[in-house]
Parts: C-alpha cells; sequence; structure tokens
C-alpha cells in the first residue's frame, strides 16, 4: 500500500485532480465527506459539537445546521480549535478503518487521502508523498467569485485563513500546477500516476 496526501488552497482544483487519481485505480479517502459523516444525526460526533455550542447550531430535521455553526466559529480561533478537537480524532479515525479496509483487499492499493487542511494540521510526514496542487493567490480569488459565486472579500478572507503557497509547496514531494487548461493538467496527474505505480510496486 501506498499512502499519498493529497492538498491545495480553495479553489485549486484539488477535486479535479482526485477525480483523476480515482479514474485511474486510486482509493480516495475525502475527508471534507468524512467530516460530514461524523457529524451525522445520531452520532457521538453531533452530539459533541451540540455539547460544545449548544442546540443553536442543531437544525429542525436535527441536522447539524452548518451555517449556524459557521458563524460562531468563523473568526474566533478558540471557538474553531474547540471544533476540530472535536472532527479532527473522528475523521481520522474512520479514515484509518476505510485505509485498512482498502489495504486488506488489495496490498498494492494507493490510497490517496484529500485534505484540504494537511498541511495546516500536521500531517504531511505520516504520508509516503505528499502531493499539492497549486495556483496563484489571485486565480484563487477568480474561481471562488466567478465558479462559486462568493464576493471578492469572503474570497481573500478564505485564502487568507489557510497556510500560504510557499508553506504549502514545502511541504509537497510533488507540486501540481492548475493555474492553466485542464487538459494540462490531465497530462501532470497521468505523470503523477505512473510515478505513484512505479513507487507503489
Amino acid at each position: 500500500m501506498l499512502r499519498v496526501g493529497l492538498t491545495g488552497g480553495i479553489g485549486s482544483g484539488k477535486s479535479e485532480v482526485a477525480r483523476r487519481l480515482a479514474s485511474y485505480g486510486a482509493m480516495i479517502i475525502d475527508a471534507d465527506r468524512l467530516a460530514r459523516e461524523v457529524v451525522e444525526p445520531g452520532t457521538d460526533g453531533l452530539a459533541a459539537v451540540v455539547d460544545a455550542f449548544g442546540e443553536e447550531v442543531v437544525a429542525a430535521d436535527g441536522s447539524l445546521d452548518r451555517p449556524a455553526l459557521g458563524r460562531i466559529v468563523f473568526g474566533d480561533e478558540a471557538a474553531r480549535r474547540r471544533l476540530e478537537a472535536i472532527i479532527h480524532p473522528r475523521v481520522r479515525a474512520r479514515a484509518a478503518e476505510l485505509e485498512k479496509a482498502a489495504a486488506a483487499a488489495d496490498p498494492d492499493v494507493i490510497v490517496v487521502h484529500d485534505i484540504p487542511l494537511l498541511v495546516e494540521t500536521g500531517q504531511a510526514a505520516g504520508f509516503d508523498a505528499v502531493v499539492v496542487v497549486d495556483v496563484p493567490e489571485e486565480v484563487q480569488i477568480d474561481r471562488l467569485t466567478r465558479v462559486r459565486g462568493i464576493s471578492p472579500e469572503d474570497a481573500r478572507a478564505r485564502v487568507a485563513a489557510q497556510v500560504s503557497r510557499a508553506e504549502r509547496r514545502s511541504a509537497a514531494t510533488v507540486v501540481l500546477d492548475n493555474s492553466g487548461a485542464l487538459t494540462a493538467l490531465d497530462a501532470q496527474v497521468k505523470r503523477l500516476w505512473e510515478w505513484l505505480r512505479a513507487d507503489a510496486t
């Protein structure tokens, strides 16, 4: 088994890379998806969030009211850290379960952990390789405003909340430049996959 960490700044196109790696046969473990899973109704994760932040973070249908929670933790470092202390250990435990099952089914599997905050959470050293999807900040801002409909001010705040490009790149084994056309990204991911396969075997 080869363990790969995949990360990139918001708007970098990390999900595009994950989709392409999956098409080649990689097993993708999506930290964002797991972060939603561990706070679904009835989970101890949701109960812990409610204990920490109150009933106002529960929607009428019993699910987590993400906008309400976001209003509490966005811009409040202590609140964000409390939330991370609840979510991150549960996400990592679930990711480890999925990885173990994948390795049992195929000892040569390439497991790609898609983790937006991989560098911020100090996980880079735990992987056999770290792939960083990189674009200039102005490209991030453009994509967030044009594609996601986020205001320029909000887009800049979200970019600023993450580590710098330089810090992210310094943790990389491989850097993929996604500032151009998707055809250029296709070629880079193909080369990456060939390298990962060679490394895995």
